[in-house]
């Protein structure tokens, strides 16, 4: 976790990633990268019909400017340096005057180790959704997905949501630098809500060896959907962070069905670290 992106824009989460992403390059003395994001140009703020979360929005020429001005004043008040060479140690850099547009994160974020982004919301205040969607399906690399208010830790206290999935045994091998670190790691299955795979004792077997000590559960969900159980025992046992991957499905039967990365995108209040 050496190398962390930050797409800037103006919504209300803004604080909240810069506060989580300054926690993770604290922990990993990590390069933080910002860029001023925008939507594609002549767009305005709609809201997906189905998942009721806003996609696109409008332009705001000023908003380069605003975005680095932001960005950068969040470094100085917090004593981060401006980066001046390699190999990469607590730091930030700025190096583009322009604005890209999201399609760029999916691109540029090949080249880092993580891109930190906001929870996207119904609001056209929010966080919208195609970063994080360029992000996760373009880039190759992981995401820490930040909701409205930041932590004050990030990655002491892990739930993984473990589905026995491809996409999830990914994602758990990008978190190992996170779990290593990590106090407590809980490997949580919710009957119904798997795919055919590793039990969750498997999965901890393979921690385990790893160096990371992991306790497997396994839970019914009774009348609540995968992803509320999910968040409900991350907040009974108090997690910081959440490693879950993305659409084991795919997105369009998400939509119209619902799904656990659906309902943790729309409601999730602690760190989501998730890859695809």
């Amino acid at each position: 976790m050496k190398t962390i992106l930050i797409p800037t824009e103006d919504h209300d989460a803004m604080p909240a990633v810069l506060d989580s992403a300054l926690l993770i390059a604290r922990a990993f003395d990590s390069y933080m990268e910002g860029f001023a994001v925008r939507p594609a140009l002549g767009t305005y703020v709609t809201v997906e019909p189905v998942s009721s979360l806003a996609i696109s929005g409008a332009y705001d020429g000023d908003a380069p400017a605003q975005a680095r001005s932001q960005f950068e004043s969040f470094m100085k008040t917090h004593g981060v340096p401006r980066a001046d060479g390699e190999p990469a140690t607590l730091s930030y850099g700025w190096p583009m005057a322009e604005a890209a547009d999201d399609l760029f994160i999916g691109s540029y974020g090949r080249t880092f180790d993580l891109i930190v982004l906001g929870r996207p919301g119904r609001a056209p205040e929010n966080p919208r959704m195609p970063p994080l969607e360029a992000a996760l399906f373009e880039s190759g690399r992981p995401v820490l997905i930040v909701p409205p208010i930041a932590p004050k830790s990030i990655g002491r206290n892990v739930l993984i949501a473990w589905n026995r999935s491809t996409e999830q045994a990914v994602t758990n091998a990008y978190a190992l630098p996170l779990l290593r670190k990590a106090e407590s790691v809980t490997i949580l299955t919710v009957e119904g809500g798997t795919t055919s795979g590793p039990s969750g004792e498997q999965a901890a077997r393979h921690l385990a060896r790893n160096g990371i000590k992991a306790d497997a559960l396994t839970l019914k969900p009774g009348a609540r959907s995968t992803g509320e159980v999910i968040l409900d025992h991350a907040a009974t046992l108090g997690c910081d962070l959440l490693v879950k991957c993305a659409y084991t499905q795919s997105r369009l039967r998400q939509m119209i069905f619902g799904g656990a990365t659906r309902h943790i995108l729309t409601n999730a209040m602690l760190p989501v670290f998730m890859a695809h």
